[in-house]
Formats: C-alpha cells, sequence, structure tokens
C-alpha cells in the first residue's frame, strides 16, 4: 500500500486489497491511537497517515460495497474517501472519534453516488446468448447443502438491504456488519439515537417483510 504521493494526485493508486495524543475520559485505546496517528499525519508523516488506513480500510471497502449492491466501485470510492481524509487532515478535531468523522465522509461520499446512480440508471446490456448459455436443470441433482442454501440465504438479505431507502440501508449497515453502538450510528449519520432507533425498527420491519419466505412467516 503506497500513500506517499496523496498529495501530488487527486487519485492515487494506494489500495492494496489484501499534535499531542490525547485520551478523553470513555475514549478507548483505538480512538485514542487514532487521534495520535491523525495528529502526526496532520504534521506531515505518511507513514502515520498509511497507517490509519490501514486500520479502517476494511470498514470503508465493506460499508461501501454494501451500500452500492456491489465491489465494481467499492475501492474507487473507498480511495476517494481516504483523498479526502488527507486533503481535510488539520480540520479534524480530536473532540469527534475518527471512525466517527470517516463515516460522515464515506456517507456523504456514497449518497453524492446513490444519486448519481438515480439521475443516470445503467442499463444492463441483454445477451442474444442468453437462453442457449443457461444451464440445464439437472433434475436428478441432490438437495443442495447447508452451505449453498446459507449462501442463498446472505445473498437474500443482501438483496433486501439493498432495496432499503438510503439512511435505513446505512443504519442497517453499520448495526448488521460493523456492530456499532445506537450512539456511534446516530453521530456517524448526524441523527438523534431514537431517530436511529426508528429507523433500524423500520427497516427490520421491511426486511422481515422481503424475507418472509425464508422466515417461515
Amino acid at each position: 500500500m503506497k500513500v506517499s504521493s496523496l498529495a501530488a494526485q487527486p487519485r492515487p493508486l494506494f489500495f492494496n486489497m489484501s499534535g499531542p495524543e490525547s485520551s478523553p475520559s470513555g475514549r478507548t485505546p483505538e480512538d485514542a491511537e487514532d487521534i495520535r496517528l491523525m495528529g502526526l499525519a496532520s504534521a506531515g508523516d505518511m507513514a502515520a497517515f498509511e497507517q490509519l488506513v490501514e486500520r479502517h480500510q476494511r470498514m470503508v471497502v465493506g460499508t461501501v460495497g454494501r451500500m452500492l449492491g456491489t465491489n465494481s466501485d467499492a475501492e474507487d470510492i473507498a480511495q476517494q474517501v481516504f483523498v479526502r481524509v488527507w486533503k481535510n487532515l488539520k480540520r479534524y478535531e480530536p473532540r469527534a472519534k475518527f471512525t466517527t468523522w470517516l463515516l460522515k465522509i464515506t456517507r456523504n461520499l456514497v449518497f453524492n453516488e446513490l444519486r448519481r446512480r438515480s439521475r443516470h440508471p445503467a442499463v444492463p446490456l441483454q445477451s442474444d446468448t442468453d437462453e442457449e448459455e443457461r444451464p440445464l436443470k439437472d433434475e436428478q441433482a441432490v438437495a443442495p447443502d447447508a452451505s449453498l442454501l446459507e449462501h442463498e440465504l446472505q445473498e437474500a438479505i443482501d438483496a433486501a438491504i439493498a432495496q432499503l431507502p438510503e439512511t435505513q440501508r446505512m443504519a442497517v449497515i453499520l448495526r448488521r456488519y460493523e456492530e456499532l453502538s445506537y450512539e456511534e450510528i446516530a453521530d456517524a449519520l448526524d441523527q438523534s439515537v431514537s431517530a436511529v432507533k426508528s429507523l433500524l425498527f423500520r427497516a427490520r420491519t421491511e426486511l422481515r417483510e422481503s424475507l418472509k419466505r425464508y422466515l417461515g412467516t
């Protein structure tokens, strides 16, 4: 992973998929380390910034990919997130958790991309050979094993989440996959805790309806 060219290039290819320290009361050691690294990075320490990328790229790429419903643009948008972090290093105030600040940037860029897509929807290409290439169903095949059923269920869950309104979708992703607290989600989405709970309640209701064939209801 290379981040040394961030200042010179608007979109450097630094992904490889594979200030005094402040520690206010209630902050975890991980939060304090993020603040320390941000302080070093804002002073020009590229190694510190690279550590920040390595610490948080999984969360950013995973959130972006699940929000967009595809991994095709996840790395590109995630790189934009970290470029935005780089450009705004000196605007970060240690009073806020770094991950909250990072998720707000992620949210803004993802929502912008979703709105761009809604204005310019892609038209899927239709192949004339689709029917010819479709495999014949083997009537003698054995029943799918548990791993296949689990994979099918996960795909159904992902598809159902992708149909949720964008703010509900992000709340569910941050809760389900990143295991954030209501308070952390509220901070990332600029919502109250009660609003987040309401978002998640409505999302769960819609997901139950979409997945009722799997839930046996």
